[in-house]
């Protein structure tokens, strides 16, 4: 039994808001809480999926937000827009930034590349395998310190795309992000009533119309 098979789902039911969309790709702003894509029981297929299939009946999903995490999400209307943009991911030419509240005090910029593989007793956990993980590789930027929170902000750029990749490396260099309940060992210490992660800026060369496209969205905390 995995760890999302019991907990109580009740995702926030105001409409979804677009931040982007043209004839072939459809961009929101996922709210924390809301699964990405359908869960496998009947309690769980509310999901931000299942809210575009409602308007777009031929959408197909081209990545996924961790159901705690908010921020751009992207659909494609059409088969051929997320076969060209799988292959966009593929050859990391997608670039991802993300807005992060993390324990302790992180200065400067750097980058974190340790190997991650699915804890399969600790399902959905990753951790770091250094024998058997996939390569992965984090560049972070730390843009201020809170004293009496002892929390840094931090702009996170993911170079590859791992299942919880974000979580774990910052937990693996000693700054959990806040309000993480798998990774950070006080998730309840948080000031937010979630998890600090939010995914703030996608930015691509459209793959079918060539050109650049920038897509931003204000973190909530």
């Amino acid at each position: 039994m995995s760890h999302t098979d019991h907990f109580i789902y009740m995702p926030p039911q105001a409409p979804l808001i677009t931040l982007y969309e043209d004839d072939d790709f459809v961009v929101i702003d996922k709210p924390a809480g809301l699964l990405s894509v359908m869960g496998r029981l009947p309690q769980h297929q509310d999901s931000a999926y299942l809210r575009i299939l409602e308007k777009f009946p031929n959408a197909k999903v081209t990545h996924r937000l961790d159901m705690a995490t908010s921020g751009i999400l992207m659909f494609a209307k059409h088969r051929d827009a997320e076969v060209a943009m799988s292959k966009l991911f593929q050859a990391r030419l997608v670039k991802k930034n993300y807005v992060a509240l993390v324990q302790g005090k992180l200065e400067g910029e750097g980058s974190v590349d340790v190997p991650l593989i699915t804890d399969w007793d600790k399902r959905p956990r990753q951790k770091v395998d250094f024998e058997t993980g996939k390569s992965a590789k984090t560049l972070y930027y730390a843009s201020q310190y809170d004293q009496e929170q002892k929390i840094s902000r931090i702009l996170l750029e993911p170079i590859t795309g791992r299942s919880h990749q974000l979580r774990v490396h910052m937990a693996y260099i000693g700054h959990p992000i806040t309000g993480d309940k798998l990774y950070h060992p006080n998730p309840e210490n948080s000031p937010l009533k979630r998890m600090a992660l939010h995914a703030c800026h996608l930015s691509f060369v459209h793959p079918l119309r060539h050109q650049d496209i920038d897509i931003y969205s204000t973190a909530p905390f």
